[in-house]
């Protein structure tokens, strides 16, 4: 079955501000979405709210997944149902080697008795690895630790493809790359293209979106989603930033809090 995942009227807030005033998206298999938009409008809220984060209360609406009631999921189930989350900051974690995590992470979403064999993960690590030009040593080092920013983000590409999800969500996992390590990220994102499989891509820059194509665009400001169009919207908001959607929609208090 192709991936459908709707949100309908999604609300959040944290420590009772309300961040989140109502998000409205469907993305389908093989449809990749971009959420742009200014610093505090709610962009990161949305991804941590969506896969559960106990730090944001969702207070209205509703996420499904395939038929599935998300917000009934606990984070783990929304993790083996399909959904994964690149984060803006991943974290390093001291005494667990990469390989170590990835093969963990993967048997988690199979079925007890048809993990998968150590050869096969290696074999399929490895191949993964190479195509992100990353250090076959980084497979023996703790997670994420010493690493720098852009090899942060390329791990998280690498989780990415070998757990092998039906809904990707990517929050500013361009933030900080130079242009060579956001062209490998974005290699890696391309090569997941699938039509069962669908992408949400939050980033404040267009950069990242010249190397991966949007099929929508999505605008969001002061917790909702105000404007959606092509991969063109991308391009104007990078030439004439968002002063114009502020005007056009008559909005003048941006100030929202914590994204």
């Amino acid at each position: 079955m192709s991936t459908h995942f709707v949100i309908d009227g999604l609300k959040a807030e944290i420590e009772g501000k309300e961040i989140l005033k109502g998000i409205n998206l469907e993305i389908k298999g093989g449809e990749i979405h971009a959420i742009m938009g200014p610093n505090g409008t709610g962009k990161s809220t949305l991804a941590s709210a969506l896969m559960g984060h106990p730090k944001y209360e969702v207070t209205g609406g509703s996420v499904s997944f395939d038929g599935e009631d998300v917000l009934e999921m606990a984070v783990d189930e929304r993790a083996r149902a399909g959904m994964f989350l690149g984060m803006q900051y991943p974290s390093e974690i001291s005494g667990v080697t990469n390989s170590d995590f990835l093969r963990s992470a993967i048997n988690s979403r199979r079925e007890e008795g048809s993990e998968i064999s150590l050869i096969r993960f290696i074999r399929q690590m490895e191949a993964k690895m190479k195509e992100l030009e990353m250090n076959p040593e980084f497979a023996h080092r703790y997670l994420n630790e010493g690493f720098s920013g852009g090899e942060k983000k390329r791990n998280e590409i690498l989780q990415m493809m070998l757990l092998d999800p039906k809904l990707v969500i990517l929050d500013e996992i361009d933030s900080g790359l130079d242009i060579d390590a956001l062209r490998i990220v974005a290699t890696g994102v391309n090569a997941m293209r699938s039509e069962d499989r669908g992408f949400l891509i939050i980033t404040h820059y267009q950069r990242l979106l010249d190397y991966v194509t949007p099929d929508y665009v999505h605008v969001m400001m002061q917790g909702r989603i105000v404007k959606s169009g092509g991969p063109e919207l991308a391009q104007r908001l990078e030439k004439d930033g968002y002063d114009w959607i502020k005007e056009e929609l008559g909005i003048t208090d941006e100030t929202v809090g914590q994204a």
